[in-house]
């Protein structure tokens, strides 16, 4: 059995003083990869670097208290890959991946478009991309398991408010269609749809920190597993975790019947 956990942390020392490291190890995941850490090295402390039981790998945004992706990982990696190397994209760091002999597990944190014109278009640039490195992932000759917060609801079942989100990054039609591609035409499975295909809002793993959309459930499916077909269809238990709150994204975990 493999259990691997996605999070977004929105800050790792703001989730580290909401109990994240105490929680983490309670769930026995052999991965726990982690999204907008919004630091770098000298920020961490030797329990977020290796925190009991785990050994850490990180790809920091060259900007001071941005973006940046992690993994906990219970096992040591033939191969550590950071970035796409693509030099726009990988200063932002947003790509992680560890190499096992059978098996690659990748953290991934897509830009959002939300702050303007400018960083839609950096997430047009980075989808144009990646698009091409899923394509050659997906013939790598490993099982696959990308885990992240990809900043697109794919369907109307992902959101509480699809209607009026229509014209807003993270629900655009290019957007969705560009993930309907990547599940249609280059065959990744989309993990927690395939065991839960009809939830709706307890699919949800992100809310606004606006107004009561947490209290109300006025949140969006935006953090996913990923993952190459036979590893996906080996998944036997998805659950999202909202009895702390860690940051505005709640934990995906996933179990997998497949071992290193």
């Amino acid at each position: 059995m493999l259990k691997v956990i996605s999070a977004n942390l929105n800050g790792i020392r703001s989730a580290v003083n909401k109990g994240f490291l105490e929680w983490m190890p309670k769930q026995n995941a052999d991965f726990v990869c982690l999204q907008e850490l919004k630091a770098q090295a000298d920020n961490m402390t030797e329990a977020m670097l290796n925190p009991a039981g785990y050994q850490g790998y990180f790809h920091y945004a060259e900007k001071k208290g941005y973006s940046g992706v992690g993994i906990y990982a219970r096992h040591q990696p033939l191969q550590v890959i950071e970035g796409l190397g693509v030099p726009e994209i990988d200063a932002e760091g947003r790509y992680l991946e560890l190499v096992y002999d059978k098996l690659s597990i990748i953290s991934v944190y897509l830009p959002s478009g939300s702050s303007g014109d400018h960083r839609q278009a950096a997430k047009y640039v980075f989808m144009e991309h990646f698009f091409k490195h899923l394509a050659q992932l997906v013939q790598c000759g490993r099982q696959v398991i990308l885990c992240g917060d990809w900043n697109i609801a794919h369907k109307e079942i992902d959101l509480k408010n699809w209607k009026g989100n229509q014209k807003n990054s993270g629900f655009l039609p290019e957007e969705r269609a560009w993930l309907t591609k990547v599940f249609d035409e280059l065959g990744w499975a989309d993990v927690y749809r395939q065991l839960h295909p009809d939830s709706t809002g307890e699919a949800y793993t992100w809310w606004s920190n606006r107004g009561q959309a947490r209290a109300n459930n006025v949140g969006w499916r935006i953090d996913y597993q990923i993952a190459t077909k036979e590893i996906a269809a080996s998944a036997t238990a998805a659950s999202i975790y909202k009895e702390a709150w860690f940051s505005d994204h709640a934990p995906l975990t996933i179990d997998y019947e497949m071992t290193l």
